[in-house]
């Protein structure tokens, strides 16, 4: 049986290796290690402990493939990220580079019940667009008051008598 307890890295490593296959791409150490941009030494012993805990099949320059249990575990790491990048860029305005960004930080610890409400509220505010404008209208004019200098009364007390 599978030892699931992953650490972020190692997810960040099955959802490399899930992106790469759903590429159409024959996926081996090297590649990994250049879209991750790391050593190909540090992606040896990393896909050494995804064997281990039976989520990868994978010998030394060969290519990597998954196990059923390692592909259910890609794909929900990688949904994970979806969902909160969907909703930094289509809620909250985020360009795709910053959303993608922090959405892999988040990724690794955030739970399921905040994960389904992030889901169901950018669920909703896409079937109800308006919403989304609202938002973005009301940040506006909040931002535009703000940065509006209102004129100081003048101080009485410094007028000579």
């Amino acid at each position: 049986m599978a030892d699931k307890n992953l650490t972020a890295g190692l997810e960040d490593y099955l959802e490399a290796i899930f992106i790469a296959q759903e590429e159409n791409k024959t996926v081996k150490g090297i590649d990994v290690a250049r879209m991750l941009n790391i050593s190909r030494a540090s992606v040896s012993e990393a896909l050494s402990k995804l064997v281990s805990k039976e989520l990868i099949t994978y010998e030394s320059y060969g290519t990597i493939s998954f196990t059923p249990t390692g592909l259910s575990e890609a794909k929900k790491v990688y949904n994970i990220h979806n969902t909160l990048k969907l909703f930094f860029q289509t809620v909250l305005n985020i360009s795709p580079e910053e959303a993608s960004e922090n959405a892999c930080k988040i990724e690794h610890i955030i739970s399921d019940n905040i994960l389904s409400e992030i889901k169901d509220f950018t669920d909703y505010c896409n079937n109800h667009p308006e919403i989304i404008d609202n938002y973005r209208q009301g940040k506006d004019n909040e931002r535009n008051l703000s940065n509006r200098k209102i004129p100081r009364p003048a101080d009485s007390d410094s007028k000579s008598k």
